[in-house]
């Protein structure tokens, strides 16, 4: 059976408010010490036939010196569509990085999540490790990092995972990542990032995550994004799908 146009919609509607959470434009990055914000919002809504409603803020900010960063990032996303919720999502991470060498360093994280129609009443995990700057100027640069991390997931509901019923469920992760930002001309810009998270805990299975985008510079501070984000979970726990993918489109502000 096809799907319903109202159905479409509504998928459609959720990807989009969802969407700048996930590859919203790089806060500015300057090696000067000073603190710097990005903010993100949109919202739409229709009445007639069909009801819908969205509603997306995001934030971050960060402070950069010449051999360390510290960034900020906090995100929420909610999306209903003829009375049915359609996205609720919230998120809050932090993470510092600080160069050991002029190539080497090590990196400590934080992060928190509630995703209600995954299941997940909070996700929260941290990680540390140590990573590589195989390029690194003005205009592109390449990371590649690897250690180890602690998620904890706490359900909604007891869900099937790794062979029982569970309230919750913790493990010790494997992080392993790869990150690229190049500057392609004065307005645009391209960053991707891929990560793996390997489960310690039930061998062979594993978390993964693909985010890149585009953004381009429409006044010194609004931008224009459009990306692609990906999300993989090889045991998500029973009824809920492994694979999440969206197209993405926002439109930022910085304060410099």
């Amino acid at each position: 059976m096809h799907p319903t146009f109202p159905a479409i919609r509504a998928t459609a509607i959720a990807a989009l408010c969802a969407a700048p959470l996930l590859a919203a434009a790089q806060v500015t990055l300057k090696p000067d010490n000073q603190w710097r914000y990005l903010l993100t919002a949109g919202a739409n809504a229709s009445t007639g036939n069909s009801k819908s409603a969205a509603l997306n803020i995001s934030g971050e900010a960060a402070r950069v010196s010449t051999i360390d960063k510290w960034t900020f990032i906090g995100q929420s996303a909610y999306s209903r569509n003829d009375g049915e919720t359609q996205t609720e999502r919230y998120a809050l991470g932090t993470q510092y990085t600080r160069d050991l060498t002029p190539t080497w360093f090590g990196f400590g994280s934080l992060d928190a999540l509630r995703d209600k129609l995954a299941n997940i009443s909070l996700r929260s995990s941290v990680a540390s490790g140590v990573g590589y700057h195989v390029l690194k100027n003005d205009r592109h640069s390449f990371d590649v990092s690897g250690g180890l991390g602690y998620s904890r997931d706490r359900y909604d509901e007891p869900t099937d995972v790794d062979g029982g019923l569970r309230d919750t469920y913790g493990r010790l992760e494997l992080v392993l990542a790869e990150e690229s930002n190049h500057k392609l001309t004065e307005t645009t810009s391209l960053r991707q990032r891929l990560a793996l998270f390997p489960n310690l805990r039930d061998t062979g299975e594993y978390r993964a995550s693909f985010d890149t985008n585009v953004t381009v510079a429409m006044t010194k501070d609004m931008n224009l994004t459009a990306g692609l984000s990906w999300r993989y979970n090889s045991d998500p726990g029973v009824g809920t799908k492994s694979t999440d993918a969206m197209f993405i489109t926002g439109v930022s502000f910085r304060f410099d």
